[in-house]
């Protein structure tokens, strides 16, 4: 038989790209001919082209949103979700086989509009724009298909926006979702009823996430906050999420410049002390260039989160001083916060006349905002923090062997206990701020303790497979690759449905995984990247030792968890894995 095989999950991440492999793998065991299409074109297998369509004996689609069929008008069609998809490919693809019917014209509107049905549109994004981003999205889309409510999920992760939603859509939603752990551009949704939440939240609750969006939504006004519940929570948690924003921002120039010096080294440790050299210039684009806007853009961005465009100017401004003074990226933050607010109270304080209030947000709120922000760094700030900064610097530089692996079981800890909520996120912000001065050694703790707990649910999937259902399994090879990555969501199918025993396993083996990596002396240069960053020299100094800590903290993690956990008697929800 041929078989042409479509997934269509959020910008073909881990589930499109998982559910296109086993299926196509269990296709060849029947003896199937096989072509496959993820519909993120740069993901795997290009578009299918006219000639595989025509000869095809049956398609397979399998979505979580609108997706368009018109080309496959006339050929024998199944469609279905991942979750049904995964349980068993193989008895999947024999059963839609069996069922498929010849899709007509009619059929293609598998995305029209009922009247009464619930229209939605969301955004999803976070920090690192990785995982948490297209997980929430993924997980919203199939807890909308399962409730028959319609929705439209724009994604604004590490590439930026995808699947960008278009104004009429906007337009016909009855509520906005924003599914954000970072400020996002509320401005297009004004008039709108909107709901705010974090991508945990919808993630971990997609189901109850959509009914509360529908529930409580509040007409969005301005730019004004989207409810009283959400103004609420904000003052709680405005602080954290601003300087999450700043941290996303700042990311890109932390992995171009570090990358770039680990690129220097590759001639010598000090070959870029020679001029004209190419290590000298790789040194100056990375450490002299890119590491130097870091700050600046942290301010700017943590600014720009609380008092949208007019914070920007003078967080850059506030950064960059605080960089010049030695405040560093401690001194960063204070400056943007300084900005931030200074923006938003000359804003909201300073009455003008209608005739020249127009000036205010390119004239007024920049000029004063900076004056206020480069006073307070210049006579209040900027020295102490520096003096701090200096303090902590020397501190991690020249720790003994005990206090080194203290902060490593910290660090290491805090990478497990919420995967990639905030405790995880505040230690891995603190170590990407601690790369501006040239500490390296907490980045490599850090990272090598977030890869630690989806390895360690792989490896346990492997070692006790009569305990876990095959969906788990399945999930278990996805968790083993996203962990290599450097996503540490991976595991967060297994510890929403066991954690009890999931979470203190892997605190067990991202702690010992850290501290091994402080005791090793480990150092890495570059914030992500997971495993493949070791294909770059001199990215990471001791790279056996360093794996061997990643091994060992991954080992103890899966083999905790294999022997305390219950066997299986019920199948994973695959779309939690989303």
């Amino acid at each position: 038989m041929n078989l042409l095989i479509v997934t269509a999950c959020p910008n073909g991440m881990v589930t499109s790209v998982l559910t296109s492999r086993l299926l196509e793998a269990a296709a060849h065991r029947l003896g199937w001919s096989t072509a496959v299409e993820v519909h993120d074109p740069k993901a795997i297998g290009s578009p299918l082209t006219p000639a595989q369509i025509a000869n095809a004996d049956l398609v397979v689609v399998v979505k979580t949103g609108p997706l368009s069929l018109q080309r496959f008008v006339g050929k024998r069609v199944a469609q279905s979700t991942p979750s049904e998809a995964l349980l068993d490919p193989e008895a999947f693809l024999r059963s839609a086989a069996d069922t498929a019917s010849e899709l007509q014209q009619a059929d293609e509107a598998d995305a029209a509009h009922t009247s009464g049905k619930p229209k939605l549109v969301a955004i999803t994004a976070c920090p690192t724009g990785v995982a948490h981003t297209f997980m929430a999205a993924e997980a919203l889309q199939q807890a909308a298909i399962r409730k028959g409510y319609d929705l439209q999920v724009e994604t604004r992760g590490s590439v930026g926006a995808r699947n960008v939603l278009e104004a009429q859509a906007i337009e016909e939603a009855d509520v906005v979702l924003l599914a954000a752990d970072i400020e996002v551009d509320v401005t297009r949704f004004a008039g709108k009823r909107v709901f705010r939440c974090g991508t945990g939240v919808a993630l971990k609750q997609p189901d109850a996430t959509l009914d509360r969006a529908l529930e409580e939504g509040v007409v969005l006004a301005g730019g004004a906050a989207a409810s009283a519940s959400g103004e609420q929570k904000g003052e709680k948690t405005g602080v954290y999420k601003h300087l999450l924003t700043g941290v996303s921002y700042m990311l890109p120039m932390v992995v171009a410049g570090g990358l770039l010096i680990a690129l220097s080294f590759v001639f010598g440790i000090e070959a870029f002390k020679e001029e004209g050299t190419l290590a000298a210039a790789l040194m100056k684009i990375g450490g002299e260039t890119a590491f130097q806007l870091m700050v600046p853009l942290l301010a700017g961005y943590i600014a720009y989160s609380i008092a949208d465009r007019p914070g920007l100017a003078p967080g850059m401004i506030g950064g960059l001083l605080a960089g010049t003074l030695g405040a560093g990226f401690i001194g960063g933050i204070i400056a943007g916060f300084v900005a931030g607010y200074a923006a938003k109270a000359v804003s909201r304080w300073i009455p003008l006349p209608a005739s020249i209030e127009s000036l205010k947000p390119i004239l007024i709120i920049p000029l004063l905002a900076s004056l206020v922000t480069g006073l307070v760094m210049i006579y209040v700030v900027g020295t102490p923090v520096a003096k701090m900064l200096a303090g902590l610097t020397e501190f991690l530089d020249t720790m003994g062997t005990s206090n080194a692996i203290l902060l490593g079981l910290l660090l290491g800890t805090m990478m497990c206990v919420d995967l990639g909520g905030p405790v995880n996120k505040a230690a891995y912000a603190f170590s990407v701020g601690l790369l501006a001065s040239q500490s390296y050694a907490p980045m490599a703790a850090t990272m090598a303790a977030g890869m630690v707990p989806p390895i360690g649910m792989g490896i346990a999937t492997l070692i006790a497979r009569r305990k876990f259902a095959q969906t788990e399994r399945e999930a278990g090879k996805a968790a083993l690759v996203l962990g290599c990555c450097f996503i540490s969501e991976g595991a967060i199918p297994f510890a929403a449905k066991d954690p009890l025993r999931v979470i203190p396993a892997s605190i067990a083996g991202g702690a010992l995984t850290g501290a091994l990596s402080m005791a090793f002396g480990a150092k890495l240069l570059a914030p992500h990247g997971g495993l493949f960053v070791l294909l770059i020299p001199n990215a990471i100094n001791h790279a056996l030792l360093y794996l061997a800590a990643i091994l060992a903290g991954s080992l103890v993690t899966g083999v905790i968890y294999a022997v305390i956990k219950r066997p299986e008697t019920q199948p994973l929800s695959v779309g939690a894995t989303a």
